[in-house]
C-alpha cells in the first residue's frame, strides 16, 4: 500500500513537472532520494520514463483536434496537418540517434544530483537571460503553421540536451530553442508539447523492452497507477501553462530553477 501511495505521488510529481519548464526527470530523480521506493533500480530506470507516456497521452486528449490528420466524416487527409506530423517528425531524428546509440552511458554517468543541480541553474539563467533579452521583441513565429523544418530542426537540437542532460527539461530546452529563434510563447508551447508524443512514445517503448515484461503484481500496479495519475494531472498543467503565457514569460520558471538547483546542491553537499 505504501508503495502505491508514493507511485501517486510520483505520478503527480510527473503531471505537473513534465509540461512546467523545470524538469520531471530532475524531480524525479530528487524525490527518489527523498522519498525512495523499495523497487529494484532496473525498474526506476524505466519507471521514471514510461511514466511519462502517461503525461503524453493528455497533448493526445487536448490536441486531439489539432493533431488528427483526417476529416471526421470523410476521412479525407488534411494537408496541412500531415505536414505539421512531418516537421514533428523531423525535429525528433536528433534526439533519436543519440538516445539510441549514447542511452546506457546517459544513464550511467548523467543521472545523478550533480548534473539535474547543474542544468537546473544553467538553464533558468538561460530562460530568464532569453526573455530580457526579448521583452518588447515581436516573435516572428506566431502561427504554428509559420514555423519552417529549420525552425522545427533548431527546436529538435536543443530536445537533444534533455536527453542528454537530465534536469535540463524537454520541455524547458525545446521552449527555450523555441523563444530563442522567435516563435511566440503559445507556438514554443505547442510545438513542445507535440514533440514529446513521438519522442517519449519511442523512448518508453525501448524502455519497457530492454526491462522485458516479466512484471510482479506490484510493479504492474506502481507503474499503471503511477502513469494514469500522471494523465490526470497533465491535462490540468497543460490548461494552466497554456492559459499563463498570455499574460506571463517564463522568467518565474528560471528563478525557480536556479533555487531548486541550488538547494539540491546544498543538500547533497551540506545535510546529506
Amino acid at each position: 500500500m505504501l508503495e502505491i501511495l508514493k507511485a501517486i505521488f510520483y505520478g503527480i510529481v510527473e503531471g505537473i513537472t513534465e509540461w512546467l519548464p523545470i524538469s520531471s526527470t530532475g524531480h524525479l530523480i530528487i524525490f527518489e532520494s527523498l522519498i525512495p521506493m523499495g523497487m529494484s533500480d532496473e525498474f526506476m530506470e524505466m519507471f521514471r520514463v514510461v511514466i511519462q507516456f502517461g503525461a503524453i497521452l493528455a497533448v493526445v486528449v487536448l490536441f486531439w483536434k489539432d493533431l488528427w490528420p483526417f476529416e471526421a466524416k470523410t476521412f479525407k487527409p488534411i494537408h496541412q496537418k500531415f505536414i505539421l506530423w512531418f516537421k514533428i517528425i523531423f525535429a525528433t531524428i536528433p534526439a533519436v540517434i543519440i538516445g539510441l546509440l549514447f542511452e546506457d552511458l546517459i544513464d550511467k554517468y548523467f543521472y545523478n544530483y550533480w548534473v539535474v543541480a547543474l542544468a537546473l541553474i544553467i538553464f533558468g539563467i538561460a530562460f530568464i537571460y532569453i526573455e530580457k533579452r526579448n521583452e518588447g521583441v515581436e516573435p516572428r513565429i506566431t502561427e504554428l503553421r509559420r514555423l519552417k523544418y529549420k525552425d522545427a530542426l533548431i527546436i529538435g537540437l536543443f530536445q537533444v540536451l534533455a536527453a542528454i542532460f537530465p534536469g535540463t527539461s524537454r520541455s524547458g530546452a525545446t521552449i527555450l530553442g523555441g523563444i530563442a529563434i522567435g516563435t511566440s510563447r503559445k507556438v514554443a508551447a505547442e510545438f513542445t508539447f507535440f514533440l514529446a508524443i513521438p519522442v517519449m512514445f519511442g523512448a518508453s517503448l525501448l524502455k519497457l523492452l530492454k526491462f522485458g515484461f516479466a512484471f510482479t503484481a506490484l510493479e504492474i500496479g506502481v507503474l499503471l497507477i503511477g502513469s494514469l495519475v500522471a494523465f490526470g494531472v497533465s491535462l490540468v498543467a497543460i490548461r494552466f501553462l497554456m492559459s499563463y503565457i498570455k499574460k506571463h514569460d517564463f522568467k518565474v520558471f528560471g528563478w525557480y530553477r536556479i533555487a531548486l538547483g541550488v538547494l539540491v546542491l546544498l543538500y547533497h553537499l551540506v545535510l546529506k
